[in-house]
């Protein structure tokens, strides 16, 4: 890790805690203010996605996010309101699943990284309806995608403006339009699979998928005691 990762870090690091048996956890409100949401109604829809993200995987949600409470001023008095206690891997689905404008979630996704065994992920996959497959795919594209653009704005290598005219050229490309996946193609239609274009369209959007899957999430969750 270089000094300079070292120091930007350290922002997850001082609000990082042991449990006795040590193991680390971080508490979603205090890392919802290292993300710089300032509003938890926002912050509990990333925690939503994230969930779902977790669920799509294979894996307990109860592992990873520990339903809590914490006690905060409220004018004169003081009330109590949801939190969750979020292993390493709870916050790295959470930042995965944040607002990608934000320099800050950029170093959350490098710095909660963790390697993911492969063969456990497709078997994971492989078991989930086609709905919830169209979840994950997009879910890794759009976060690959990001990191892309993300490296080339960095580099000063492109405008936003230019960096979207790569992509449509290379989208058009793939779907006929241009020449510029003309080996793709060609690729495609010599292995005998099915070219983009003529692929079937798909009942519902992807946004609705989402809604309708996390809408499931929550009426399969306990009913919460506390809320804000």
């Amino acid at each position: 890790m270089s000094k300079l990762n070292a120091k930007e870090y350290k922002y997850f690091e001082d609000i990082k805690r042991i449990n006795e048996d040590g193991s680390e956890y971080w508490l979603a409100r205090e890392l919802a203010g290292v993300l710089e949401y300032k509003q938890w109604r926002n912050f509990s829809k990333v925690i939503d996605r994230a969930m779902l993200a977790c669920k799509n995987s294979a894996l307990n949600i109860d592992d990873h996010f520990i339903e809590t409470s914490k006690t905060v001023e409220a004018g004169a008095t003081t009330k109590k309101v949801i939190d969750y206690s979020l292993t390493r891997y709870g916050c790295y689905l959470i930042v995965q699943n944040g607002d990608p404008r934000k320099e800050i979630i950029a170093l959350g996704q490098t710095y909660f990284a963790i390697q993911t065994r492969r063969a456990e992920v497709a078997a994971a996959f492989n078991h989930l309806d086609e709905n919830n497959k169209r979840l994950v795919a997009r879910g890794s594209i759009k976060h690959w995608n990001q990191l892309l653009a993300d490296a080339a704005h960095r580099a000063g290598v492109i405008s936003n403006g230019d960096y979207a005219i790569f992509q449509n050229a290379g989208y058009k490309g793939l779907y006929g339009g241009l020449t510029v996946a003309e080996k793709i193609r060609k690729a495609i239609i010599e292995m005998g699979s099915t070219l983009p274009e003529n692929l079937p369209t798909p009942e519902k959007r992807i946004q609705e998928i989402e809604r309708e899957e996390i809408r499931k999430l929550r009426e399969s969750q306990k009913p919460l005691m506390l809320d804000e």
